[in-house]
């Protein structure tokens, strides 16, 4: 069967939908009219109300979802990406005009940049594409700073090509109607009775059968998509385009949970226009190879089994089977300029996607430079850090203050007594409490744990609790290091945002937090960095250096 056959095939089952609710309606109309003039009976008046009053709310349910299923395709308002016209932006239209016009169809009325590592068309038809109407195209300014220009116009021409390839007319069709019925499925899903689900489940079957039936439809669409692309901007590019995406996704996800939230704990935000822009500022510091790292530490999402687009490996596959021919890249190789150079007034278009996607809750949060929300997010962690064990330590001093005795079996249980924030100790208590054995006899005991390790003894449980103490104590030591004046903060944007410590400190922290937990705690390392902090220089701040993370 052709693929133009199938797709026609796929048209008949949508008019399989509406003969499925047809059906439906008139099933219930019969059991309506049953009910009225066959089945009426006055002891049972209040029980055949209800089936009737029950009918009626499905007829509308079923009305309403061929409603939804016709309204398919219409384009509401944008409200999470920024228009951009040829006017303002007459580089990037010029490369969208050219791919347009290499797949034989139409610019887009509209071009809308959004916050996505993805580009997207979109219509506004009628009668599930069988009428067409007014064309949006996105692009996200994240892909755009991850793509070099010939990459862009084989991305562009491939969104291009789900309209332009001849074969993927009534493909079009079949995509939308993929879309409506599930929406129609969802309407039927959140039902507020019980008879909504059971028609929903007949819904779902039929779904299940069309999703399987048009699932050839639409990947044939995606492979001719990507001839479309590999013949306007060559082989190369348009396999390159598929091999970035996923890097990109996940170093646009570390970005986000990085750089773009640094200021979460503190109330703050980067700099105005910086929550997008930041991206391109990691991606100009980092390797390919240290991008790629952050795509393979992440799980592969399963594919869904109506996926409507083919593995990622079979259409490399398939473009890598073309020709290398030279004439179809129309820009010329690939110098690696990257997409973002074509855009003008980057700054003020971050700007306006940031007011676009931001809540207006975190719109109003205060805006700090990077150094200053490194500096502020470092305190805030350290502090967090650091609380229990000094909380812990301070109670500990109580018990033995009151008690007499910190061993855990004598003394008095005080781990839930309030101590108020300026009674807890510095770090030079902490260390005189380490120095009189109260870490492992009391302090240790007295630090929040998981349920499951409450019954952990011996060196179970203080191999449990040593590096909790470690990070205690190494937060502490940040603080007194900051409030002394002796780290810069880091935005690292080739690593993890932190403090830079001085370079006795970065060589000799480790083994002296090490041996202030022993198992037999040896504070003289510590204690001689600390007094040696008075004679320190300031470290130079180095972007490109991993740094101690906060």
């Amino acid at each position: 069967m052709t693929f133009r056959l199938r797709a026609v095939r796929a048209l008949a089952l949508l008019a399989g939908f509406y003969l499925l609710g047809v059906v439906l309606l008139a099933a219930m109309a019969v059991l309506d009219w049953l009910l009225v003039t066959r089945l009426f009976s006055a002891g049972a008046a209040s029980f055949e109300g209800m089936i009737l009053t029950v009918t009626v709310l499905l007829a509308l349910a079923i009305v309403r979802g061929m409603v939804v299923f016709l309204r398919a395709g219409r384009l509401g308002p944008v409200t999470d990406g920024v228009a951009v016209t040829p006017d303002e932006q007459p580089a990037l239209w010029e490369q969208v005009r050219a791919a347009a016009a290499a797949t034989g169809q139409q610019p887009p009325d509209e071009l809308y940049l959004t916050a996505e590592v993805n580009a997207g068309v979109a219509e506004h038809s009628r009668m599930l594409g069988l009428i067409g109407g007014r064309r949006r195209m996105f692009l996200g300014l994240p892909l755009l700073a991850g793509l070099t220009v010939p990459q862009l116009r084989a991305a562009l021409a491939h969104e291009f090509g789900h309209y332009g390839n001849l074969d993927t007319r009534l493909g079009g069709i079949t995509m939308r109607g993929r879309k409506a019925v599930m929406r129609t499925v969802e309407l039927f899903a959140t039902g507020s009775t019980q008879w909504h689900r059971i028609i929903g489940s007949l819904y779902m079957g039929y779904a299940r059968f069309f999703l399987r039936t048009s699932q050839s439809v639409a990947r044939g669409q995606e492979l001719a998509a990507d001839q479309v692309a590999a013949r306007y901007a060559g082989r190369d590019a348009t396999a390159a385009v598929l091999r970035a995406l996923p890097v990109l996704g996940a170093a646009h996800a570390h970005y986000r949970d990085t750089y773009a939230t640094l200021g979460a704990p503190v109330g703050a935000l980067p700099p105005a226009g910086e929550v997008h822009a930041g991206f391109r500022r990691m991606l100009d510091a980092r390797t390919e190879e240290a991008l790629a790292e952050l795509a393979s530490g992440r799980r592969a999402p399963r594919p869904h089994r109506y996926d409507s687009h083919p593995p990622t490996a079979e259409r490399l596959a398939l473009i890598e089977k073309l020709p290398d021919d030279a004439s179809a890249r129309a820009g010329g190789p690939d110098d690696g300029t990257a997409a973002l150079s074509l855009l003008g007034d980057r700054e003020r278009v971050f700007a306006e996607l940031e007011a676009r996607t931001l809540t207006p809750q975190a719109a109003a949060l205060p805006r700090m430079s990077w150094d200053e929300l490194v500096t502020a997010r470092a305190a805030a962690d350290a502090e967090s850090w650091s609380r229990p064990l000094r909380l812990a330590v301070a109670r500990a001093e109580r018990s033995v203050e009151q008690g007499g005795d910190a061993a855990p079996h004598r003394r008095r249980d005080l781990a839930a007594e309030d101590v108020a924030d300026e009674s807890l100790p510095g770090l030079p208590e902490v260390l005189d409490a380490f120095d009189r054995g109260l870490l492992w006899m009391a302090v240790a005991d007295r630090l929040p744990k998981p349920p499951q390790a409450a019954r952990l003894t011996g060196v179970s449980a203080r191999n449990f609790v040593r590096p909790r103490v470690f990070d205690g104590l190494a937060g502490m030591v940040h603080l007194h290091l900051a409030a002394a004046g002796l780290t810069t903060p880091d935005i690292a944007w080739a690593g993890r945002p932190g403090l830079a410590l001085p370079e006795v400190w970065e060589r000799g922290m480790d083994e002296a937090l090490d041996a202030a937990v022993a198992d037999t705690p040896d504070t003289a390392p510590l204690r001689a960095l600390l007094a040696g902090t008075d004679r320190v220089a300031l470290p130079e701040p180095q972007a490109d250096a991993e740094r101690r993370t906060i």
